[in-house]
């Protein structure tokens, strides 16, 4: 069997099993054991955070999905072969809560983005149909300054034509060049599509036992 067909057979095989529901953190001191290594799953209300997850495991019941912008407001956990944490986050920007719940639930988001000492990777949802909006630049900073790994997904490309896509890709990619802490491969995804999602798995299973 070719090379990238073992890795395509290994993969599939990997995101077979769900991970397993932990818990959902409202206060940084709720956070389990630093003992795994954490990739989180950040980006703006609405960007498809969970719609990603779901679809990265062929579920639909795994993250909770909803169109109401800001319905995640914690911290969800999810155990991943026991060996790794994915951590699906509240959005920031727009949400349909009121005001205090919102600054509540940021300056958590914030504080774990900034304080998190197993954290490995920071995958940064954006909406290809909207790109890269001062609020997105503002946590991109925030992981700079940290220095924590992040990742930008592009979702829903599905709704936009190959030439904007391509376009928006370069204008991202020239960004990225004066953030130290990015990394320079931007994944494009369809949640809904089922679209680039091997390559987001692929960097997932990097940080797992068999494959590092």
């Amino acid at each position: 069997m070719p090379k990238q067909e073992e890795l395509t057979s290994s993969i599939n095989k990997l995101f077979s099993k769900l991970p397993t529901f932990m818990l959902s953190v409202a206060r940084l001191e709720q956070l389990p054991s630093s003992d795994k290594n954490e990739i989180a799953f950040a980006g703006r209300s609405n960007v498809g955070k969970s719609s990603l997850i779901n679809a990265l495991f062929n579920t639909k019941n795994l993250a909770k999905t909803s169109s109401t912008p800001g319905r995640t407001q914690q911290l969800n956990y999810f155990n991943f072969l026991n060996q790794i944490y994915l951590v699906d986050l509240p959005g920031y920007g727009y949400a349909k809560a009121p005001q205090t719940e919102v600054k509540r639930w940021q300056n958590i988001l914030l504080s774990y983005l900034k304080g998190r000492v197993n954290l490995r990777r920071v995958f940064v949802l954006v909406d290809s149909r909207i790109g890269l909006k001062s609020n997105d630049d503002e946590i991109l900073k925030q992981l700079d300054d940290a220095a924590v790994s992040y990742q930008i997904i592009l979702t829903k490309i599905d709704k936009i034509s190959t030439s904007a896509l391509l376009d928006l890709e370069k204008n991202i990619e020239k960004k990225l060049e004066k953030h130290p802490a990015a990394h320079t491969k931007i994944l494009k995804t369809s949640a809904e599509k089922k679209v680039g999602l091997e390559s987001v798995q692929e960097e997932i299973a990097s940080f797992l036992e068999e494959f590092s």
